[in-house]
């Protein structure tokens, strides 16, 4: 009850808190008798009761800070809120804290504590820091503020489980946490900033850091010529805004280098799309690692997403704020790491595999969190550029007799066939020619060709009911080999027999990749390099996509000869998060994009289906893991 009235600004009446902690008016009014006695011990605090009215707090600040500091020490606490707060108190306090404190504040055995300390001392490593443990003195964790600071805004990570609590927020007071938001919204509004609802949730921890370790007197370091350069950023004048509302509201004085620690956490904040695109538009190297990335990726996958204005705008706001994460250290965190890579596995190694040649070219090192959301705005670009695909066909008209046909017989069809797009009219001589700057679906002509890549329908020239019938159906029969093509026998092409490996006995993924790898170079399929960059790529991020399915690969550009190396474990091993049996080592050409994509669309398909992987598992010669692949196409 106590802990409600110091929430609540207003009045409370007794029937309300009856409702809230689910007991009688009478308990309710005995409590409220022992509650008076207890506030005795804080000078500015008086219970309020107005009949007919109800029940108030007349507290000051520092009061109701002090009761909430008694209350939040002495409650028991779940095993998460005891383990995200020792974490914290370590990464707070300037003082070593002993086991025994621990096991007398939280009344949990001595292994339980030493347990929260191993797990507590890994997590920190991540963020260049040291749980540094002292025989009778104590815990400590030592290593830099920012890294400190780092790690506090991550403390969620301590959890393995998702929560919807946000344990981070809990650790500071409401009234800390409520000032702060309304700081946040002005600062948006007077300024006209538009953040992602997760960037302001960041701002907001980070602010509330801020203002803790101000007060304790643990100031940031910023390096001078760091100092110099950030004046020159607008958001330099919105973060001197926001600190003094703070300054006045909590009174206290933040030294220069927080309102630059600051500015920091502004420039690198999540953007939203409808933010003004000017200052991103106009940032030469943001632009250059823009188009270098759309147009390797556009190489890898053989779609033209430089064309996608859609995505170029999001592309520009979103690594803008990457760019300047890594440039300040702020890493991010992304919740939906496995689900993008299990969902997306096609389109996040092409991403990571561009970005190889992205971060040594522009000195960036962009991670795979990070990654994940750039395969975001990649997918959705190729669902609206397959979206428009569908609904027309690119097709060539190669016509025999003269501009004049050519071009009566160009107009019949943009009447009659509303889906399908005429990306030219030429003659017969000028087909090579056009078919290296056009890509099309199939041709139209009013005579055979020599041309055995792309599909073709010859047809009348006049387009008679005859010819609209061939056409319909040509079509039709167009889309359901391109659907058949799409969905099954990429696989069975690539996995060869001489390199399937069963019950393979391997404790690690690198010797699996290097095993793998060594066949494939063996083989002469693959380059002396490839294994090795292989290795890089693993090392960078994990390539378990779920299910029990790890897809291990190289630089297509080392392949000489397309193929998959297989290895089904004897047991599974750990994958990055994942635990894996089944490994699909990808050796693919640049010739053979199409191939990979289908490829990677089967496995994917085989990691969400339990029963077919549990076949391949379980198949007992590699005539029968054979047999498993191709009984699913």
């Amino acid at each position: 009850m106590l802990k409600i009235l110091l929430r609540q600004k207003e009045s409370t009446n007794i029937s309300d808190l009856c409702n809230q902690l689910k007991c009688s008016e009478k308990t309710v009014r005995n409590d409220l008798n022992q509650m008076e006695e207890i506030l005795t011990a804080y000078p500015s605090a008086q219970l309020v009761r107005k009949p007919g009215i109800g029940i108030s707090l007349k507290i000051d600040e520092l009061d109701r800070s002090r009761i909430f500091q008694s209350l939040f020490s002495n409650e028991m606490k779940s095993t998460e809120d005891r383990f995200v707060e020792i974490a914290y108190q370590l990464l707070i306090s300037d003082k070593s804290i002993t086991i025994k404190e621990l096991v007398n504040r939280y009344y949990v055995p001595i292994g339980l504590i030493k347990k929260d300390l191993d797990r507590i001392e890994k997590w920190v490593e991540k963020y260049g820091l040291e749980l540094v443990s002292k025989p009778r003195i104590g815990n400590t964790i030592e290593g830099m503020e920012l890294n400190k600071r780092s790690a506090l805004a991550h403390l969620s990570e301590l959890l393995s489980t998702d929560q919807e609590k946000n344990y981070v927020l809990d650790l500071f007071l409401p009234y800390e946490v409520s000032t702060v938001q309304r700081a946040l919204l002005d600062l948006q509004q007077q300024y006209d900033m538009s953040f992602t609802d997760g960037a302001m949730e960041s701002l907001l921890i980070h602010a509330l850091i801020m203002v803790k370790r101000t007060r304790q007197k643990s100031p940031v370091f910023i390096p001078e010529e760091e100092s110099e350069s950030i004046y020159r950023y607008k958001e330099y004048e919105h973060a001197l805004s926001f600190s003094n509302k703070l300054e006045s509201v909590f009174r206290i004085s933040f030294p220069e280098e927080e309102r630059i620690y600051f500015t920091w956490h502004l420039i690198s904040g999540k953007k939203r799309e409808d933010e003004s695109l000017d200052v991103f538009l106009s940032d030469e190297y943001l632009m250059n690692v823009i188009t270098d990335l759309t147009l390797k990726i556009d190489k890898l996958t053989l779609f033209t997403f430089e064309m996608d204005t859609v995505l170029i705008k999001g592309l520009a706001v979103h690594i803008y704020s990457v760019i300047n994460r890594i440039k300040y250290g702020f890493p991010l965190t992304n919740p939906l790491l496995s689900e993008i890579k299990r969902m997306y596995p096609y389109m996040f190694n092409m991403v990571m595999l561009s970005l190889n040649e992205i971060n040594e070219k522009y000195h960036l090192d962009i991670p795979e969190d990070e990654a994940a959301y750039l395969v975001l705005h990649f997918q959705a670009s190729i669902e609206r550029l397959e979206g428009i695909r569908e609904k027309k066909k690119q097709a060539l008209i190669v016509c025999h007799l003269g501009v004049g046909i050519s071009h009566l017989l160009e107009a019949k069809l943009k009447h009659h066939y509303q889906n399908i797009k005429i990306v030219g009219c030429i003659s017969k001589k000028e087909v090579a020619e056009s078919l290296r700057h056009e890509e099309v679906d199939f041709i139209i002509t009013t005579v055979p060709i020599n041309q055995n890549n792309v599909p073709q329908v010859v047809i009348s020239p006049l387009l008679e009911e005859s010819d609209k019938e061939k056409l319909s159906q040509f079509v039709v029969e167009l889309d359901d080999k391109e659907k058949d093509n799409d969905v099954s026998g990429r696989l069975t092409k690539l996995v060869r027999g001489d390199m399937v490996y069963l019950q393979l006995e391997e404790s690690h993924p690198f010797k699996v990749v290097e095993s793998l790898g060594d066949v494939l170079f063996q083989k002469g399929l693959v380059n002396e390099t490839f294994t090795h960059n292989a290795l890089v790529r693993e090392r960078k991020s994990a390539t378990s996509i779920g299910g029990g399915v790890a897809i291990p690969h190289g630089n297509p550009e080392m392949v000489y000869q397309s193929a998959i190396a297989v290895a089904v474990l004897d047991k599974p091993i750990e994958w990055g998060s994942e635990l894996v049996s089944v490994v699909f080592m990808l050796a693919i050409a640049n010739q053979d994009r199409k191939l990979n994509r289908g490829a990677v669309a089967e496995i994917a398909a085989i990691s969400e289906d339990p029963a077919h992987l549990n076949a391949l598992i379980g198949a007992r010669s590699v005539e029968g893991f054979l047999n498993n692949i191709n009984s699913k196409e």
